[in-house]
């Protein structure tokens, strides 16, 4: 596995699991054993079947569940609680109706206690590269849901998160919408030079998503981290990118985890690609 250039892990999982128990008494593990390490400024995507333990997992690194043994760090701290560190972006829209577009981006700076031209200074940026500062007063009813994620990921940057956790964020947008939000995502995530990047972890069902945003996919299934495959074609990834060799193997590979291709298939696409 790569390591970061300052040799720090920023996410480490040790034997993680996390089980529940369903109204029959009946227990359910979500996660079985689970450990990975994610390094500083990674990209990586979590792929896998519904209710395979992604958004547990994800929802285990933000601090909003604590898991049931083993042990979860994000920058050397175990996780116990969610913190300012750690900033999340859900499947449904999180912004809030009552505050107008640019309170909304504000909102978690303000909770820090961040001076007020501070904090407006660092929303009215985001919503420009997001490409919102025409509509920086309007009310959250008046966007389209691609505006919306586009309010979130201006929120969760604002916030100055080192590590940013996004579960399906752009799951219920048409393809064209969703397009627009990987550029503006990866436009911001790059923007700040290979040694000051974000540490992003992005679950998703899409494997073109993954393979469009990804450095490392993780592949989930029945609880467990069955594969790890790193993504190494250079940046912006087109369809036509997505034809070459290599990334075809990957998808391949993704599918016949996903259950949409035979194991078989898989292992002979890199003979078949190109």
């Amino acid at each position: 596995m790569a390591r970061a250039a300052d040799g720090k892990d920023v996410i480490v999982a040790s034997n993680l699991s996390r089980t529940f128990r369903r109204a029959d008494r009946q227990t359910v593990t979500a996660l079985d054993d689970v450990t990975f390490r994610i390094d500083r400024g990674q990209f990586v995507c979590l792929v896998g079947p519904s209710g395979c333990g992604k958004s547990t997992l994800l929802k285990l690194t933000a601090g909003l569940m604590l898991p049931s043994s083993g042990t979860l760090e994000v920058e050397g701290k175990s996780v116990t609680r969610p913190g300012p560190e750690r900033g999340m972006v859900f499947q449904q829209d999180s912004v809030f109706p009552w505050l107008r577009v640019i309170d909304n981006v504000e909102y978690g700076l303000k909770c820090r206690g961040v001076g007020r031209a501070e904090r407006r200074k660092s929303a009215e940026f985001y919503l420009e590269r997001v490409g919102l500062s025409h509509v920086a007063r309007a009310w959250p009813r008046e966007l389209s849901g691609g505006m919306l994620k586009r309010v979130a990921v201006a929120t969760v940057f604002a916030n100055g998160a080192n590590v940013l956790l996004l579960d399906e964020p752009f799951g219920a947008v048409d393809y064209v919408t969703k397009r627009n939000l990987h550029d503006v995502l990866l436009a911001l995530w790059t923007e700040a030079g290979t040694n000051e990047r974000r540490t992003v972890v992005f679950v998703t069902h899409d494997v073109d998503e993954a393979l469009i945003l990804a450095d490392r996919i993780l592949v989930m299934h029945s609880g467990r981290i069955v594969d790890d495959l790193a993504v190494t074609a250079p940046r912006p990834r087109t369809t036509d990118g997505l034809m070459e060799p290599t990334m075809v193997r990957h998808k391949h590979v993704l599918l016949a985890h996903l259950g949409l291709e035979d194991a078989k298939g898989a292992a002979e696409a890199p003979e078949n690609a190109g």
